[in-house]
C-alpha cells in the first residue's frame, strides 16, 4: 500500500468529507491535495462550513444521487454549481421489492444485492461515471462529488479515479474503507428495516468494491480498457488527467 490517510475534513453539517489526494500512484508519483474532494451529501451543511468550502474554493459539486434523493433533500451553495450525475439507488429498490413480497432477505443475501449493485456501477453506469470523469479535466478546479452516504457510489468513483491516476488497489480499499470510520449515520436519510439488513447496506465491505473490479477485470479485460472502453477516455484525456491531478 503506497500511502497513509488522507486528510478528512470534519464539517457540521456533512461527514466522511474527505479529501481524495495525498496517496501515491505505482510509479511514485503523488495525488495533488486541495482538488478533488469526496462526501456524503451536502444538504445539511452549516454557516460555518459554507465558509469552510469558500475557503478551499471548490466551485462544482458533483452529485451521484438519484432524482427522488435530489428532490428530498435539495442545496444551494452559494458559489457552487451543482452538477447532475443520477445514478437511482438500485438496491433499495431491490430491498423494497424483496419486502414487499415478505421477503426478510438474510445478511449474506443482502450482500449479495450489494455485489450486484456494484457490478451495476461498472455495467450500467459506466456513461455516468464517464462524465464524472471528463468533468473533472473540463472544470480544472477544485470539486467535491458525492452521493447520499458518500459510500457506494461515490466510493466507486473514487476507486475509479484513484484507478485512472495510477493507484494500486491495496491502497484505493484502503481509502473506500475509510467510510465506516467517517461516515455519520442518520436514520432520518436511511429508513427502517432490519437491523442485520440496514448494517449491511449501510456500511462498506471490501467485497462490494471486490466486487467491481472482478467485473472490470474479467468483463472489460482490466482497467486500462475499462477506460478507454466503456468510460469512454481517450489516451490524450487519461495522459491530461493525470497531468492535472499528479504532482510532478
Amino acid at each position: 500500500m503506497s500511502a497513509a490517510l488522507t486528510p478528512s475534513v470534519r464539517l457540521q453539517g456533512a461527514s466522511n468529507f474527505r479529501d481524495v489526494g495525498g496517496y501515491h500512484t505505482q510509479d511514485q508519483r503523488r495525488v495533488k491535495t486541495g482538488q478533488v474532494f469526496r462526501s456524503d451529501h451536502l444538504a445539511g451543511l452549516t454557516a460555518s462550513d459554507l465558509l469552510h468550502l469558500e475557503r478551499m474554493s471548490i466551485r462544482h459539486s458533483l452529485d451521484f444521487r438519484g432524482v427522488a434523493e435530489c428532490a428530498a433533500t435539495p442545496y444551494n451553495i452559494p458559489g457552487v454549481q451543482r452538477v447532475a450525475l443520477n445514478i437511482e439507488p438500485t438496491v433499495i429498490a431491490r430491498m423494497q421489492a424483496l419486502v414487499a413480497q415478505g421477503v426478510v432477505p438474510s445478511t449474506e443475501e443482502t450482500v449479495d444485492l450489494m455485489r450486484e449493485t456494484y457490478r451495476d456501477f461498472v455495467n450500467r453506469n459506466a456513461t455516468t461515471f464517464g462524465r464524472f470523469l471528463k468533468h473533472l479535466l473540463e472544470e480544472p478546479t477544485p470539486q467535491v462529488f458525492h452521493c447520499t452516504a458518500g459510500k457506494d457510489r461515490t466510493g466507486f468513483g473514487a476507486a475509479l479515479l484513484l484507478s485512472a491516476l495510477g493507484v494500486d488497489r491495496a491502497t484505493i480499499e484502503h481509502d473506500y474503507l475509510l467510510t465506516n470510520q467517517l461516515y455519520r449515520r442518520d436514520p432520518r436519510m436511511e429508513g427502517n428495516g432490519h437491523p442485520h439488513v440496514m448494517k449491511v447496506l449501510w456500511q462498506v465491505q471490501p467485497e462490494f468494491l471486490h466486487a467491481a473490479f472482478d467485473a472490470v477485470d474479467t468483463q472489460h479485460g482490466g482497467m486500462q480498457n475499462y477506460l478507454h472502453g466503456a468510460i469512454g477516455l481517450s489516451t490524450q484525456e487519461l495522459a491530461e488527467l493525470r497531468r492535472l491531478l499528479l504532482e510532478d
